[in-house]
């Protein structure tokens, strides 16, 4: 899949599209064994399984952080789950720190 192919679009968006769609005809396709129609660009992506692995998620501690508005304002301006990203970025380097071998900073 392309990711020039990937969209965006906002709950009241969706809801509109939902109005559009054409319930009664999918229905009638299904009921008539028509197959829905393929991507091809999905169809032909080979699907590499063997390094997908299962994060369990670890309970969260509550603290208290200081952060510059800046930072906080760039993570905020994002959206919803700003603080999911952060936690993100700050296991990468976690992650990258503890490979390369430098646990300080």
């Amino acid at each position: 899949m392309k990711s020039d192919n990937i969209k965006r679009y906002t709950l009241e968006e969706i809801r509109k599209m939902e109005r559009k769609t054409d319930i009664a005809r999918l229905q009638a396709e299904e009921a008539a064994g028509i197959e829905p129609a393929h991507d091809p660009d999905f169809d032909e992506v080979d699907w590499d399984w063997s390094t997908a692995r299962l994060v369990e998620p670890e309970p969260k501690k509550m603290i208290s952080v200081r952060l510059d508005a800046d930072v906080l304002e760039f993570f905020k301006s994002q959206g919803k789950g700003y603080q999911t990203r952060m936690n993100a970025v700050l296991r990468s380097y976690m992650e990258a720190m503890r490979k390369s071998g430098s646990n300080s900073a």
